[in-house]
């Protein structure tokens, strides 16, 4: 309960950004609901003051009362006014609120570390960004406008029934107390079954996804009948909290009005009595009026109870949110700054033509700023790492690239070749040890400026929803047409790209599924070099595509690597053969180190790998 308190609480500062449009609504609800009870106070006045007395007049005078009818008329119509402007004006907040809220989402996911991402599941995110902001939907759009409703329509009545006959009030509020009681113990109950089935739709979604992108493969191996049996148990999971919700909140709309229609009986007799009695002052239009009323008084309590679904789904799809939004972003402590110091008009030293003049930026207290080129030199020393605490994967890795070098990782999948690479762009921090680019400690640097110091070109290739041109710009958003050009020439791009129809203005969909492997590896690799960095990171991107292919894909590498410090991961150990240091990687270990020659001399475990020659 505490719990749900700090997320309503939440909810509300959410809205705080719509302080005067909320002042209006609760003005408009309330105007709406005080002509609804000033409609049923009326019908006492309507009954004893004219009603009764036409009926005992032998010539009845019918002006006052249509008069009176007129301007309850007036009245009622005022109430629908501004029932119709809250109702539009809660869709304007409402819809402001969720807004903000996925723009908070995406742009918090966006600071978030990789390590993240790889703990939870595609179709589970996406799951609060539909099910748990659809539910907000619901409770802000409808739910909370309707509880200040019953609320504010409950005080007006309360003080309203009070006026006429404190001992009907009193059954009143006996019977609504029992109706309290129920909807506090059996909304509570529901509340945990809430919880567990936005959960238990995350996990669905989850697999959904899993099995839509791995669809290939599960015909492949015949895994269709597991794939069946996995989702019928998250499903079952999914209908049980489900069923276990709605069976709690669905008895309470009958109980409130049961409970409502014995308080009705209960008011006609009791008021009955008293009228015959001529007891407490009570009148025909007294009855009426507060028969009426009861009506208004234990009608909000069960719109109320209705609305317990919504709330307590909305409840937990906050939480879901919320959780989210609270999630640590990513720590970044660098201060130094790099740069490509062309695009600022330094003064540095040339470099050759196709590789970009990197460097570190030095401001000084005067405004002036000073640039150190960066060489790309990349040095790991006594490195130790693990995804958890108490798993170290990567043990004691040293090693150097000197500037324009070509190091190659070799090693079984698992071997950490991989793990390697994502330390040097600090997606993972390390356990021990030092990493230092350019003498200068990786930690100090900001990741940002490291991150786009480093190209990287995958084994699997995304490409986004757009032109080739944009693609290829993603590597760095404001290059000019020229500048695409260039780097789609440098990756052996340009040919393929200009026989599409719309050559560079070709729009891709659906991650490039109308471009072969190839292709769209080759415009991964004009992406790298449209961002011009002094550091490669070749992470297989070779190993999904057939010889002919990989040999204009190499082409394209080969030109992309020229004058740059590379790193290379390929399990084609041809593609490594022409590398100046080559690192045999096991179990997180470096276990053989040296160029080609020498490790094939030494006859160790890169000649088992490269020749087959594996020892009995």
């Amino acid at each position: 309960m505490k719990k749900n308190s700090g997320v309503v609480r939440r909810l509300l500062r959410e809205m705080g950004s719509y302080k005067a449009a909320l002042v209006f609504v609760f003005i408009f609800i309330a105007l709406s609901t005080l002509a609804n009870v000033s409609g049923s106070f009326f019908i006492q006045s309507l009954v004893d003051d004219y009603i009764a007395p036409l009926l005992a007049s032998e010539r009845p005078v019918f002006t006052g009362l249509l008069k009176a009818l007129a301007v309850m008329g007036g009245v009622y119509l005022a109430g629908v006014i501004c029932t119709f402007l809250y109702n539009r004006t809660m869709v304007g907040i409402s819809q402001g609120v969720l807004k903000k809220i996925r723009d908070d989402m995406f742009a918090h996911m966006q600071s978030l570390p990789i390590k993240y991402y790889d703990t939870h599941t595609h179709g589970d995110l996406m799951s609060r960004y539909t099910n748990d902001i659809d539910a907000l939907r619901e409770m802000l759009s409808m739910s909370f406008p309707q509880m200040l409703s019953s609320v504010i329509t409950v005080a007006a009545v309360t003080v309203t029934m009070l006026s006429l006959s404190i001992p009907l009030s009193l059954l009143a509020f006996a019977c609504v107390a029992v109706m309290l009681v129920l909807v506090r113990k059996i909304s509570g109950g529901a509340a945990k079954y809430f919880r567990e089935q936005q959960k238990a739709v995350g996990r669905l979604n989850g697999y959904v996804e899993e099995m839509f992108s791995g669809q290939k493969v599960v015909k492949v191996f015949c895994h269709e009948e597991a794939a069946q049996e996995e989702f019928d148990k998250l499903n079952e999971d999914l209908r049980r909290d489900m069923a276990g919700a709605n069976r709690l909140t669905s008895i309470l709309m009958p109980l409130m009005m049961n409970i409502g229609m014995l308080q009705y009986v209960l008011i006609a007799f009791v008021g009955g009595l008293l009228a015959l009695n001529g007891a407490a002052g009570m009148t025909l239009g007294t009855i009426a009026a507060f028969l009426t009323l009861s009506r208004s008084f234990s009608a909000p309590i069960g719109q109320m109870s209705t609305q317990i679904n919504a709330i307590t789904m909305a409840i937990a799809g906050a939480e879901r949110i919320f959780s989210l939004l609270d999630e640590q972003p990513e720590k970044d402590e660098g201060y130094v700054t790099l740069v490509n110091a062309k695009y600022e008009n330094a003064s540095l030293v040339e470099r050759p033509e196709n590789t970009g003049l990197w460097a570190w930026r030095h401001p000084h207290g005067d405004g002036s700023v000073t640039y150190t080129e960066l060489k790309g030199d990349v040095r790991l020393f006594d490195v130790d790492f693990g995804y958890s605490e108490n798993k170290i994967v990567l043990h004691d890795i040293s090693l150097y690239a000197r500037p324009g070098q070509k190091i190659a990782f070799v090693g079984a999948t698992g071997a950490g070749k991989t793990t390697v690479t994502n330390l040097l762009n600090r997606f993972y921090d390390i356990a021990d040890g030092k990493i230092r680019f350019d003498n200068i400690n990786v930690n100090k640097i900001k990741k940002s400026s490291l991150r786009r110091s480093l190209g990287i070109v995958l084994q699997d290739t995304h490409l986004f929803t757009g032109t080739v041109a944009d693609n290829i710009r993603y590597g760095k958003l404001d290059a000019t047409d020229e500048e695409v050009r260039r780097a789609a020439e440098r990756a052996n791009a340009h040919d393929f790209i200009t026989r599409l129809p719309d050559g560079y203005d070709t729009v891709i969909s659906g991650d490039g599924g109308n471009l072969s492997g190839g292709q769209r590896q080759l415009l991964a690799i004009a992406r790298a070099a449209v961002a011009d960095p002094p550091v490669m990171i070749l992470d297989e991107a070779t190993s999904s595509i057939d010889t002919r292919t990989e040999a204009i894909v190499q082409k394209g590498m080969d030109a992309l690597m020229e004058g740059r410090t590379v790193f290379v991961i390929a399990h084609r150990l041809s593609t490594v053969k022409n590398s100046d240091a080559i690192m045999v990687m096991e179990q997180g270990r470096i276990i053989e180190r040296g160029d080609h020659d020498a490790l094939i001399a030494a006859k160790g475990r890169y000649y088992q790998l490269y020749t087959g020659a594996f020892a009995e």
